[in-house]
């Protein structure tokens, strides 16, 4: 274990998808979001026309959808928020050190290489990169922190002084865990409802051929939902009724499953009031916002259901910052104790 020095420059660096914060931005996030190679696994002479063509004929489908809340996608602010909360945890925890947040989206501003530059400037002795993605995919996290690694590199070279460490995944993490369990109940206890009621872990999908190629995120998904229902045995007993699925489906290729749009629909003609919960998002953005309160509820009362209720994402709710702040100071003081799911160092945990 690294012994923890005072008085040193720490830069923690909060990684995310982003989103267009207005209509103007709509059409070039999505092109971004296309052409990424971990989004659409093509060469760049194939990648580039099709994400020029999807970001084309989805364009304005997306404004409608973005219009719904107001023009633009809520995520930055959102981020922003947990990133002053997570700053406050650190002050505290280490006084002695000058700790700053930095916020790196993916596919809108502030972008990668703009955040890098701003950390450069702060000029750390310590980074940690911390993905707001509790499970690990190679679309997400590994997309975003590659594109760090480029900017980071492209601007510091062999000068780099500062040690970088990185929280990979924490898709079990007791905080991370209690604060959606925590959520979970109020809402559970507020529907009230005399029918059964199934809790449904919404997460986002993914192609089928990327969790075959080794993907762990579906594992990860699997293992937050089972780690929450562990913590729920107070209100709901055994045998409790939940079920996980995947939304936000885009092109032809075969997704994992089950669809929330699938389920939603069984459980509402079955009878059942429906729990729905993000499970892999941790702020409000389109598909929570737009998605899971506007068109899965409407799905819901189509086809007979009564009772509907959303639960929020995690956002600043203390046990997930409180969480955060545990791995920040757990990078810092010891790499080696990050473990993902599967018992193995998280990737490039130190570098």
């Amino acid at each position: 274990m690294s012994e923890l020095k005072s008085g040193r420059r720490i830069a923690v660096v909060l990684f995310n998808l982003g989103g267009p914060d207005g209509q103007a931005a709509v059409r070039p996030f999505l092109f971004n979001l296309f052409r990424d190679p971990a989004i659409i696994q093509a060469p760049f002479f194939v990648r580039y026309p099709v994400a020029t063509l999807i970001s084309t004929t989805r364009a304005k489908l997306a404004r409608e959808n973005y219009a719904l809340m107001g023009g633009g996608s809520p995520l930055l602010p959102e981020t922003q928020k947990q990133a002053k909360a997570l700053e406050a945890v650190l002050a505290q925890r280490l006084p002695g050190d000058t700790v700053q947040t930095f916020i790196a989206m993916r596919y809108w501003n502030p972008l990668t290489g703009e955040t890098a530059k701003a950390v450069k400037a702060f000029a750390p002795d310590e980074v940690v990169l911390l993905p707001l993605y509790p499970q690990y995919s190679t679309t997400t996290t590994a997309s975003s922190l590659n594109a760090w690694k480029r900017a980071w590199r492209k601007l510091t070279g062999r000068k780099d002084a500062s040690r970088t460490t990185t929280v990979c995944c924490y898709p079990t993490a007791e905080g991370f865990v209690q604060a959606h369990a925590d959520l979970i109940r109020a809402e559970y206890l507020k529907a009230g409802s005399p029918k059964p009621a199934r809790i449904l872990f919404s997460a986002h999908g993914l192609p089928e051929k990327v969790i075959l190629g080794g993907d762990p995120y579906q594992r990860h998904v699997e293992a937050t939902a089972a780690a929450v229902v562990a913590q729920l045995g107070d209100i709901l007993g055994e045998g409790v009724d939940w079920k996980i699925s995947y939304q936000s489906r885009v092109g032809p290729l075969k997704w994992i499953g089950p669809s929330t749009d699938e389920e939603v629909e069984a459980a509402a003609k079955a009878g059942l009031a429906l729990v729905v919960t993000p499970i892999a998002f941790v702020s409000e953005h389109i598909e929570t916002l737009v998605e899971l309160d506007v068109e899965y509820r409407e799905l819901a009362y189509k086809h007979g259901g009564s009772i509907y209720v959303r639960v929020p994402a995690l956002g600043v709710t203390p046990a997930f910052i409180d969480c955060l702040g545990t791995l920040v100071t757990q990078a810092l003081a010891d790499p080696s104790s990050l473990i993902c799911e599967d018992d193995q160092p998280c990737a490039g945990a130190a570098a």
